[in-house]
């Protein structure tokens, strides 16, 4: 058998790929970022060819780095950035539009229609989502209805959506497959995730043709192979899950009630809840979290939409760091934020508040304001989101969370670590593979094709590498009401 496992890891902001060995350990790691591109105000797009060429080109450097040929890998697993939406031509593989990113907002104002129609309810016991133009299916309506003839050639068969891992299998088998796992298509909001198919009342709804639609699988079976012209060999394409519920996995989260947060461009926090599609209160979602061997295990969500992003927004749209670690230093120049609060509602706020209206909002600055004090309030705006996520799920769940597994690239922050753990007063743990989401589709992948024998011989391999516990005596009540102060000013100034 091969000994490695190739990990694709598609993002918001970059496409990666990672080699894990039989111990769960990172062999190489290779990363190209790639174009964000804003059209209008709220509208966020990527090119899906560029984010094929740029996954296809840290796939063949990180074989290359690991000094490995593709016959030394045994299988792929692949996570992507959810909810993010391509179209394109079944015959020549051309996408039609650019992908609609789950940042944009364009669809907001038919968001609100569909809710204005009482349709909330039905759709949330469905799809365990709240209306939001977040999701997919009013991105792939939008396509439809404003690319000339789109609709027409979609009805007629002649086209194909796909999130990211759809795009990607279809162009790594060069069409020969067009397939998706339960865990991406419960982020379209047109999936059942009760009967475990594509809903038709809600594709009525959204008027989206069903022959447009890959095939929905598991999470951990052998898909396809890859054309022997794509990366020299025909290797298995054996793993998929969307970005988060990877991660969940890679924490080895499989138990109900464990719960995890990713800090990457947004912020995710993923609490297991079993084999029951519990239809979450408090505006988090339900989503499916995985299927193996048949088993369907759920997971309520949180969904925060700007995270570490807003590092990247000090850096590339502010100029107050030229590298996204350098915000740790210039935040750490001050003790506190002397009352400043960032809220970065730059693409609406996410749950508990699901206001898609809101924009980002700077509280509190006065004459003495500085640099620092505002790079350690976007960076604390990250924990006090993550805060009330957390809070919510709590009371939603009846369960006490006295553990938050952590990963992603601000993990690697330990200011923001501590004060996360300080604000929530429970432990934060940091695993010694941050690079969870990887591993989790690495997992489903080897899984499938019997690299691993079992979950429980993986979940061996996680360990902690830093815990963080809350200093004594804090008492963050004040902390606390200034952040729900600059919260509530981001949503009155995007009041009419």
């Amino acid at each position: 058998m091969s000994k490695y496992i190739l990990s694709l890891d598609q993002g918001t902001t970059s496409s990666r790929a990672i080699i894990f060995n039989h111990d769960g350990e990172i062999v190489a790691i290779a990363q190209k970022e790639f174009k964000q591109i804003y059209p209008q105000a709220g509208w966020v797009e990527h090119d899906p060819l560029e984010i094929w060429s740029t996954q296809l080109s840290v796939a063949t450097e990180v074989i290359v780095k690991a000094d490995l040929t593709a016959k030394d890998i045994n299988s792929i697993g692949i996570t992507n950035q959810r909810e993010t939406t391509v179209v394109w031509d079944k015959k020549t593989g051309v996408p039609i539009h650019n992908a609609i990113v789950w940042q944009d907002r364009r669809t907001s104002d038919y968001c609100d229609e569909i809710r204005s129609q009482g349709l909330a309810k039905k759709i949330q016991d469905k799809t365990g989502l709240i209306i939001d133009s977040y999701f997919s299916a009013t991105k792939v309506k939008w396509i439809l209805d404003n690319v000339e003839g789109a609709r027409a050639r979609a009805e007629a068969g002649e086209l194909a959506f796909g999130t990211i891992d759809s795009w990607l299998i279809w162009k790594l088998t060069d069409g020969r497959a067009h397939v998706t796992d339960v865990s991406n298509a419960s982020r379209t909001m047109i999936y059942n995730i009760h009967t475990l198919n594509w809903d038709k009342e809600l594709l009525e709804l959204f008027n989206i043709p069903e022959q447009m639609l890959p095939e929905v699988k598991s999470s951990s079976e052998v898909y396809a192979e890859t054309t022997g012209n794509i990366l020299a060999a025909k290797i298995p394409i054996a793993g998929i899950a969307g970005d988060q519920q990877s991660a969940l996995f890679g924490q080895m989260c499989t138990e109900p009630g464990m719960v995890k947060n990713t800090y990457g461009t947004g912020c995710f926090m993923l609490m297991n809840i079993g084999k029951d599609p519990k239809i979450a209160a408090g505006n988090l979602l339900t989503t499916i979290a995985w299927k193996i061997k048949g088993e369907v295990f759920y997971a309520l969500e949180g969904s925060i939409f700007i995270g570490g992003a807003v590092v990247q927004w000090l850096r590339d749209e502010m100029g107050f760091i030229s590298r996204s670690a350098d915000v740790e230093t210039l935040a750490e120049r001050v003790p506190d934020t002397q009352g400043v609060y960032v809220v970065p509602a730059f693409a609406g706020l996410g749950a508990p508040h699901w206001d898609q209206h809101a924009r980002g909002t700077i509280t509190g600055l006065t004459r003495g304001t500085n640099k620092s004090h505002i790079a350690r309030a976007a960076l604390e705006s990250i924990a006090y989101q993550t805060m009330d996520v957390l809070k919510t799920m709590e009371v939603v769940s009846g369960v006490n969370i006295a553990e938050l597994r952590v990963d992603g690239g601000v993990t690697a922050n330990n200011l923001l670590m501590q004060f996360q753990a300080d604000l929530l007063n429970c432990k934060v743990i940091r695993p010694e593979v941050t690079e969870v989401t990887a591993i989790g589709a690495a997992y489903l992948s080897g899984l499938a094709t019997g690299f691993w024998d079992s979950v429980d011989q993986i979940r061996s391999q996680w360990k902690v590498n830093k815990t963080f516990v809350a200093a004594e005596g804090i008492d963050n009540t004040e902390r606390i009401k200034g952040w729900n102060r600059a919260v509530k000013a981001a949503r009155v100034n995007a009041e009419d």
